[in-house]
């Protein structure tokens, strides 16, 4: 190179003495007319080759030709241009002596060839659809940096020599130089999109699919939604719409077929093993459970390989990002060091001091953009994490057999979507901590020893001893999680159940026993949560103090090994330096551990879940539609899992097409489980089923979506008129229309709420009917409906007339009166059908059947009258009075699940004609907040935990601070202390101080952190014991209109935030507030000179992150409120599973689940962005106080101590870390502080009157007579609507025995709802033993009166407990109660005998079984008043009989109320009350009714009992 540049009469290619020993440095000639020019075209020609490989991958369509397309293409030309003009310029003029330049002609031709190359590229990106190069980018860069050197000659040169001296040279270069520049703002901004993808309309595209890398780079891209938000607080629809790669069909359909294909390896493995099995070898229980738990860990593996399959390639591109950020990180000490260097030496020229603090600078700049390129990407792999496994998740959950399902419950079920899926989320985030990090440190360690020799070995002793002693710490507390984690899950599950049977807690006065249950729960949980922190507190000092333990260790070792040994501010402040590069590292790794084996829990938990056994596809065959067959049973036994007994045996059904069969049997002999078998829901132990045509199902406790009622029958089809009309006329429907506020738009609430147990049934009924299935599978429809709405039911839909006449259908009853219609009877019992024939066939046959019908058909006799009154009832029904709202008696009573619409307040005649959608709402949606966090919810919280713990906080800070500057502060006093004959004086006493000074710190640390923890715990205990009692007193009413996914939404998510987040948010906010007032103070002290650029910076900082915290705000709380449905909706799933099975709507769901997690990525991706977008900019704001600390020390070198200036630099350092830290607790702690608004919100709604009432006693044995007064009582359900009893004044003596009958709508249940106020009157008295109920306490009244509701409600823990749960009697009451409500011989066979485990809802009993339980509790109660809603509904006769007679026996001296739906049940009755419309129209005993032949007369008419 030196003889090419010779030869041209150039100086040689580089000179020290130009460029480095001289106070204005320049480069050689040579170098600019060669290197210079040469190097960016050498980087083109070198990576083009690999870049046009990478765009042969990539294929995005094409971009049609844009201006800025052409603007570029046209710029290349003209620098191609140019060069080519050098070169005939220089061999024309300089033809004769070419040869002597030779540079100066290779550089244009090697720069025209480039500028083509580059323009080439420039048009295959456009073909490719490549929209911003960073490629080309990178290489106008190089271009410019490298062309700076020859403008500042060329501008020194025209100075020096004026413009005239070579005028043509000068223009050329500028022109050149301005071409270049043009060409690299350019390239700065994104093309147009491609124009042949197939064209997609989104509504609110996201902007980053739109941005120039630059753009990305520096998140500017966010920037418009940042100012959104701060203008006016954001909404759902300013959010953007998901990128495609983002979308929940786009991520599992990719990640499905994957894990079908890990699933089918695994089964393999596992049936090899099997196999072994099979042949003999017995395994012993120990081998059993490794099997067991060898399955887990693999299938959590399994799970883990699939995800890395498909998101590994973009997480592998961040730890790139990752790596480089790390090379930069570690650089900055190198030039610190020169730094410091360059201070000490007063006769180093200026300009390398600005050029060391320009490195600096530059490097951090750098530093911080890939590291936040990396954070953004984790991110975004763990959003898609958290699509993928909540969308794998949701499809299980469609096809988990019985079996599996009775291991989930729902709750474990929403836990796996919550909280494991959170849990993976963080692992993608601090993975690569746990390989980084060491190395890491490794590298720490070796720049160390450079410095200090063997004395950093001190240092890593010191690391040696603190991992330990975290590892162990990490190891017990992630136990301590477990525990606690086990009491929260408990805790839930319990409170879910409290919520499902709210109703049943109120009438038996039951809240205060559930209370304790889960206050107990919680205690446990709270203290697992205290040993926790203090262990985590612990941690926490340890690594707080490392930086000064492991300096401590490292200055004394090398200080007292040899007095040589001195310390200067280069060894000091750069091994400083490098320490605090440690701590990132040495904190991350723990936490990443712990986080990894979380998430390997985690893993274990959602693989065993995948790995559930699913339902078996071959165990029911398909077939098509057959014109004889319908359904065919060939020797079946089947039971509900693998390993239990089988529930059938030896099932031989042959059902002909369009056939009606009726399955009869008692409580328990196995007639749902026989449909259950039809459909494949139950384990096929042997045989053969074949189900030809499409099948309808309707199971016998209605599942009811929360949606319309319209969308509840249509369910996914669409609507055709006539037929829905039809449909709704055949299922008894039109009258209720009129009663629902809105018709069939009104929503329905969660379970059906606002619907009576009929209503449910006939919804579900007319489901099944809108489907035009060829089979239909009916479980007991009509044991929830009143009589005359059976038989219509029958008539119009099931019998030989109805609408299903010409399908297959198969019904399950208790009603005898239906039997002689049906082609074929199926007698069950005990699991096996014992007889079949038709009804006269059996009868013929004098077998069990026969005796058991004779028995009940005197009690069922109809006469051919029946149908026509029957119709003339209907007629009278559809004839309701529209404005009885929702409510009235179906609403509240057991015939209706609850009370009404509460969310409507009385409706004036201006609001009559509101939007019919309006009127029809139930279930009030999760309501976002707005704006920013009140400032009393932070009042509220630290007003919980106490100004005596609030106080001793501050002030420790204070002191942790003051302990940390003054150690730091001595040392720069000590590394400038003078060297006298090469050693310093008095080292073991600036040792001494130094040591004392940093324990202080260390114990501060310690104290902070466990009073706050401890104050969190205090506050956390105070707000969910309040959360649960405003819960617990708020009336039904409430409940109606709050979904439950809403409420245990604050129970577990909100409760967990107020427990955890706010308290290690505030540690962390606090102490890196005081840590920012330290370093400001620090870089004061150095250059007061700073002030003029810190204060500007704050005011900077302040006004980024106020606009950063209003947008951060809102988009947490959007994401919180879109996070409730996708649990209820998955709720709503897991408990509907069969019911989606049956009609084959599995797909349709699935797409709801999708859209429901994609509307809550909406706002989740916006909300991380925002912490990626404000960090670059603070970090920016962080890397110039750096600049302003260096500059300033390099202008103030004469004045400056080097250990002043060491002591600034390094701690400027830190600030941009220490900015984005404050901003993301701050955050933090605002986001989760909106838990405590949450949870705080039900503080202010209405709640009823109080349980006890201390002023006025109540005698202990009241009520003794047990005599009822009504006075003029009149009920409403909401002020404003019609009322549902009007004047009613009646008197009920004692021993009386009462019916109350009425048509659907009359106000029966309304009277038991007011007896036990569940609503309060509106006017009127009700008095017992002639004292006034309202002026008593809730609980003393409903404890000393009972009701047997129509819904049988268990709860999970004990049949026991079911029965007492204050246990208050004794196992011989208990079992006595028992065998008086026939349930005696049942639990004496159970295993663990009254301690049986009732499942979720009690689903481990039948329901019948159920009812009876029901019956217990009030026989064990044993008050003077019973009240009974009809609870006889989905009993068979028999069982309905022995009810009967107990409470005619066991309550003959109580009073009795009975809300019939049978009337032969009231027959003997001392007096029956006919209702109407909220009205007493008739009352006298049964037989002076009759007799007067006035309503009851016509009702006892149609049920054929006169």
């Amino acid at each position: 190179m030196d003889t090419l540049c010779s030869l041209s009469g150039l100086d040689p290619l580089w000179d020290w003495n130009v460029t480095w020993y001289t106070a204005h440095p320049d480069l050689t000639q040579c170098f600019q007319h060669t290197v210079l020019v040469w190097f960016p075209c050498f980087y083109l020609w070198v990576c083009a080759p690999f870049y046009c490989l990478y765009l042969g991958f990539y294929d995005n369509g094409r971009i049609s030709l844009s201006s800025l397309c052409c603007a570029k293409t046209g710029l290349g030309l003209c620098l191609a241009c140019f060069g080519l003009l050098e070169m005939v310029y220089l061999l024309v003029e300089k033809s004769r002596d070419i040869e002597h330049h030779m540079v100066f002609l290779l550089s244009p031709i090697i720069r025209s060839l480039t500028m083509i190359l580059a323009v080439l590229v420039i048009h295959l990106e456009r073909l490719r659809g490549f929209r911003s190069s960073i490629f080309l980018f990178l290489f106008w860069m190089l271009a410019v940096i490298c062309s700076l050197v020859p403008l500042r000659a060329n501008i020194q040169a025209i100075i020096d020599e004026g413009l005239s001296a070579d005028a043509m040279r000068f223009v050329a270069f500028f022109t050149f130089f301005s071409l270049q520049l043009a060409q690299l703002i350019l390239s700065c901004f994104a093309d147009q999109r491609p124009t042949t993808l197939k064209p997609v309309y989104v509504k609110n595209p996201c902007p980053v699919e739109d941005a120039s890398f630059l753009s990305k780079l520096l998140f500017w891209w966010y920037g418009r939604l940042v100012v959104k938000g701060y203008r006016s607080p954001l909404q759902a629809e300013d959010l953007w719409s998901l990128r495609e790669e983002d979308t929940s069909e786009k991520i599992i359909c990719d990640l499905e077929k994957e894990w079908a294909k890990q699933w089918t390896k695994m089964q393999q493995q596992e049936s090899a093993l099997n196999g072994a099995q099979a042949l003999g070898y017995k395994l012993s229980e120990q081998t059993q459970l490794l099997k067991k738990l060898h399955k887990e860990q693999s299938s959590g593996f399994c799970l883990l390989r699939t995800l890395a399959k498909n998101f590994g390639p973009y997480f592998l591109t961040g730890t790139l990002c990752l790596v480089i950020q790390d090379a930069f990180m570690f650089s900055i000490p190198q030039v610190l060091s020169l730094l410091l260097g360059f201070v000490r030496d007063e006769d180093a020229p200026l300009w390398k001091g600005y050029l060391f603090a320009f490195w600096m600078f530059l490097l951090s700049c750098l530093q911080s953009l890939f590291s936040h390129q990396y954070m953004y990407m984790c991110f975004t792999v763990g959003m898609r994490v958290k699509t993928a496994v909540m969308g794998l998740v949701y499809r299980k959950s469609l096809v988990i057999n019985s079996a599996a399902r009775r291991t989930c419950t729902v709750g474990e079920i929403v836990n796996l979507v919550s909280a494991d899926t959170q849990k993976l989320m963080d692992f993608v985030v601090y993975f690569n901590a746990v390989w980084v990090a060491p190395i890491e440190i490794a590298l720490c360690l070796f720049f160390l020893w450079q410095r200090l020799g063997p004395s950093a070995l001190a240092g890593i002793a010191t690391v040696i001893l603190i991992f330990p002693l975290n590892g162990f710490i990490a190891k017990m507390r992630s136990k301590l999680q477990e525990v606690q984690m086990k009491y929260m899950d408990r805790r839930i599950k319990l409170m879910n159940e409290i919520l499902s049977g709210i109703k049943i807690l109120k009438f038996y006065a039951w809240e205060n026993a559930f209370r304790e249950r889960v206050l107990g729960y919680r205690e446990k949980e709270l203290n697992a949560l205290k040993k926790s922190q203090i262990l985590y507190s612990i941690s926490i000092a340890s690594f707080n103090s490392s930086t000064f333990l492991i300096a401590f260790a490292m200055f004394g070792v090398y200080v007292l090994i040899d007095e040589k040994h001195v310390l200067d501010a280069q060894k000091v402040f750069v091994s400083m330096a490098l320490i605090n590069i440690l701590k990132a590292p040495l904190s991350q790794l723990p936490f990443a551990m712990s986080t990894t084996m979380q998430a390997m829990v985690s893993l274990k938990r959602l693989g065993k879940f995948l790995c559930q056994d699913e339902l078996k596809l071959d165990s029911v065959e398909r077939a098509p539609y057959h014109p004889d067959i319908g359904v065919v049973i060939d020797n079946g036994t089947f039971s509900w899992s693998k390993d239990s007994t089988p529930c059938l045996r030896r099932i031989n059904v042959k059902v002909q097409r369009g056939s009606l069969v009726a399955v009869v049997g008692h409580v328990g002999s196995g007639k749902s489980s026989l449909l259950s078998a039809m459909l494949g829901e139950m384990e096929k132990k042997s045989g053969h089923v074949t189900v030809s045509g499409s099948v309808a199902y309707v199971s016998q406790q209605a599942w009811i979506q929360n949606a319309t009622l319209k969308d509840n029958i249509l369910f996914g089809h669409e609507r055709k008129d006539s037929w829905y009309q039809n449909v709704l006329e055949a299922c008894a429907l039109l009258p209720d229309l009129e009663i629902l506020p809105a018709r069939d738009n009104t929503e329905i609430g969660e379970k059906g709420l606002n619907l009576s147990g009929g209503q449910k049934q006939r919804v579900s009924l007319a489901r099944a009917v809108y489907r035009k299935a060829d089979i239909y599978l009916l479980d007991d429809p009509l044991s929830a409906v009143d009589a005359h709405v059976g038989q219509h039911i029958f008539e119009k839909v099931i019998g030989p007339n109805g609408v299903l006449k010409n399908k297959t259908r198969v019904l399950v009853t208790h009603g005898l009166s239906f039997l002689p219609q049906a082609d074929l009877i199926l007698v069950m019992e005990d699991g096996e059908i014992t007889e079949m024939g038709s009804y006269a066939e059996l009868l013929s046959r004098k077998n069990a059947f026969a005796d058991f019908v004779k028995a009940f058909s005197v009690s069922e006799r109809k006469e051919s009258a029946t149908h026509r009154g029957t119709r003339k009832s209907v007629s009278r029904l559809s004839m309701t009075d529209f404005s009885i709202d929702l409510s009235q008696e179906q609403l509240i009573s057991g015939d209706m699940g609850s009370a009404s619409i509460q969310t409507m307040e009385a409706i004036s005649d201006t609001e009559q004609e509101q939007d019919q959608e309006e009127v029809g709402r139930l279930t009030q949606a999760d309501k976002a907040h707005t704006g920013r966090v009140k400032l009393e919810m932070y009042v509220e919280y630290f007003r919980t935990i106490g100004l005596a713990f609030i106080i001793p906080i501050i002030f420790l800070y204070a002191f942790q601070q003051a302990a940390s500057l003054a150690y730091n502060y001595w040392l720069s006093l000590w590394a400038d202390d003078p060297v006298v004959n090469g050693t310093q004086v008095d080292t073991d006493l600036k040792l001494g101080v130094f040591g004392a000074l940093g324990f202080a710190q260390g114990i501060a640390i310690f104290g902070t952190t466990v009073a706050i923890s401890l104050g969190g715990i205090i506050a956390s205990r105070h707000l969910h014991l309040e959360l649960l009692n405003n819960v617990l007193h708020s009336p039904m009413s409430f409940f109606e209109s709050t979904p439950s996914g809403n409420l245990l939404n604050r129970f577990s998510k909100e409760i967990d935030a107020i427990d955890c987040m706010i308290p290690d948010g505030l540690k962390m906010m606090l102490g890196y507030v005081f840590k920012l007032l330290e370093v400001c103070i620090i870089v004061l002290m150095a250059t007061p000179f700073a002030g003029v650029i810190i204060l500007p910076l704050t005011l900077l900082y302040a006004f980024i992150q106020s606009f950063y915290v209003a947008t951060s705000c809102q988009l947490r709380r959007l994401e919180s409120v879109s996070r409730s449905p996708i649990y209820t909706h998955f709720n709503e799933t897991v408990q509907g599973a069969s019911v989606i099975r049956a009609f084959g709507e599995q797909s349709r769901f699935i797409l709801l689940a999708n859209s429901r997690v994609d509307h809550n990525q909406t706002s989740y991706f916006p909300r991380f962005v925002a912490t990626r977008w404000l960090a670059v900019n603070l970090e920016f704001l962080g890397n110039l106080l750096v600049l302003a600390a260096a500059i300033l020390s390099v202008m103030g070198r004469a004045t400056l101590s080097p250990g002043i200036v060491g002591l600034a630099v390094s701690h400027s350092l830190q600030v941009t870390g220490i900015l984005s830290w404050i901003v993301r607790a701050w955050t933090d702690v605002e986001n989760n502080i909106v838990s405590v608004e949450r949870v705080k919100e039900y503080a202010e709604t209405t709640k009823e009157a109080p349980w006890t009432n201390e002023d006025s006693p109540l005698p202990l044995n009241w009520p003794k007579s047990g005599s009822i007064g009504f006075q003029e009582y009149g009920l409403q359900y909401r002020r404003g609507l019609d009322w549902a009893l009007k004047e009613i004044s009646l008197s009920v003596n004692e021993r009386e025995k009462v019916g109350i009958v009425g048509r659907t709508g009359a106000g029966k249940s309304s009277l038991a709802l007011g007896i036990f106020r569940i609503l309060e009157a509106a006017k009127g008295k009700i008095f017992i033993d002639g004292i006034n109920i309202a002026e008593i306490g809730l609980h003393e009244l409903r404890s000393r009166i009972t009701i047997i509701p129509q819904d049988p409600v268990l709860f999970c823990g004990s049949l026991r407990m079911n029965l007492d749960p204050f246990d208050g009697y004794t196992d011989e009451e208990v079992w006595s109660a028992l065998e008086l409500a026939h349930l005696k011989n049942f639990v004496s066979g159970l295993p663990d005998k009254l301690n049986h485990e009732c499942s979720e809802g009690g689903e481990n009993l039948s329901l019948g079984q159920r009812q009876l339980v029901c019956l217990a509790r009030a026989l064990l109660r044993k008050t003077k008043i019973l009240v009974l809603d009809e609870a006889t509904a989905a009993v068979d006769l028999e069982t309905d009989n022995l009810i009967q007679s107990t409470i005619r026996t066991q309550f003959e001296d109580c009073t009795v109320l009975t809300i019939a739906h049978r009337l032969n049940t009231i027959m003997d009755y001392t007096r029956v009350i006919v209702m109407d419309r909220g009205h007493i129209t008739e009352m006298d005993s049964p037989t002076n009714l009759i007799s007067q032949r006035g309503q009851f007369y016509r009702m006892c008419r149609e049920a054929g009992l006169v």
